[in-house]
């Protein structure tokens, strides 16, 4: 079998085939290590200080010793072990819903193009419609500008209309609802069909409305800062409590566990917000393009350029 193709990294989420166990202790893209390097470098001065001082501060002594710590730690670990999997819920359902939209996308591009009768044209507009309201979808989580695909989308006079809309998909969505209510009072659209391409749309809302849900909706901040202020506390008093039980390896294992604690803490506050630009957030971008791919070619329309993260990327 030929080698797989090297991940290609673009602005969203990485997505690459697993490494070699050996490679993937070097792995920097798409790690926190970056993140956290200066308080990786704040406790190997701060554990270095207390090997030097024999655990003293202001030359008293802390009466500190590890079962403090192995308690506390163990503590710690479940309390970030909660917090991880708030965040995860938060990004698994952001895939989800994407997961939903490309699947009502793809239906109602399928019906609007088979139950309805118009020329090219109309059927043009429609899939276009509905090619824009996923990429508006996306700028208005990621808090971007939607011009470039309203002016590749749709006729100067409208897109300059839309883009004074404050809640752009729902705009779109609204304009896609006309489309269907005007092919049905001209006859080209009948009672059953609409209904049937009308609950598709509702679906789409549906996805809005819970993008827009998780994107107003972050974790209350109090218990980030509780959590922030815990482990920040934790690592800097563990180098005193394991001083005097392991002399000089204590840099080594402190900074060890202040990796493991401080990198988890990390990892929980990036994933927490699954639609911003990151290394670890959703590829909304190759979601978009790839939702755009797959309409495009149910309407035997030319494809525009696949944006790849890796050859193992997926939708479904």
């Amino acid at each position: 079998m030929p080698a797989p193709a090297p991940y290609q990294e673009s602005t969203t989420m990485i997505v690459r085939p697993q490494p070699h166990w050996f490679r993937m202790l070097f792995v920097w893209n798409g790690s926190v290590l970056r993140a956290i390097i200066p308080q990786m470098l704040l406790m190997t001065a701060v554990s270095t200080l207390a090997v030097f001082t024999g655990g003293k501060i202001f030359g008293d002594k802390l009466p500190l010793n590890t079962s403090t710590f192995t308690l506390l730690g163990v503590a710690l670990a479940i309390f970030l072990a909660f917090r991880n999997n708030a965040s995860y819920d938060r990004y698994w359902e952001g895939r989800k819903i994407w997961g939903a939209l490309l699947i009502a996308a793809r239906a109602l591009a399928s019906q609007g193009l088979h139950y309805a009768s118009g020329d090219a044209a109309q059927r043009q507009l429609f899939i276009d419609h509905i090619v824009l309201l996923v990429h508006a979808l996306k700028h208005q989580l990621r808090k971007t500008s939607p011009q470039a695909d309203l002016e590749r989308l749709l006729p100067a006079a409208q897109a300059q209309q839309l883009g004074q809309a404050r809640y752009l998909p729902v705009a779109v969505m609204d304009d896609l609802r006309a489309l269907l209510a005007r092919a049905s009072d001209e006859g080209r659209l009948s009672d059953a069909r609409l209904w049937a391409c009308d609950q598709q749309l509702n679906e789409i809302n549906h996805c809005i409305g819970a993008c827009e849900r998780i994107a107003s909706t972050p974790i209350p901040f109090a218990y980030g800062v509780l959590l922030h202020r815990t482990v920040y506390i934790y690592c800097l008093l563990l180098p005193f409590g394991l001083v005097d039980a392991i002399g000089y390896a204590t840099p080594l294992i402190s900074v060890f566990v202040s990796y493991t604690f401080l990198a988890l803490e990390a990892i929980a506050c990036d994933i927490a917000e699954p639609f911003a630009v990151s290394p670890n957030g959703l590829a909304l971008e190759a979601i978009s393009v790839e939702i755009e791919r797959s309409l495009r070619e149910l309407a035997g329309q030319p494809l525009p350029p696949a944006v790849r993260c890796g050859p193992d990327y997926r939708l479904d």
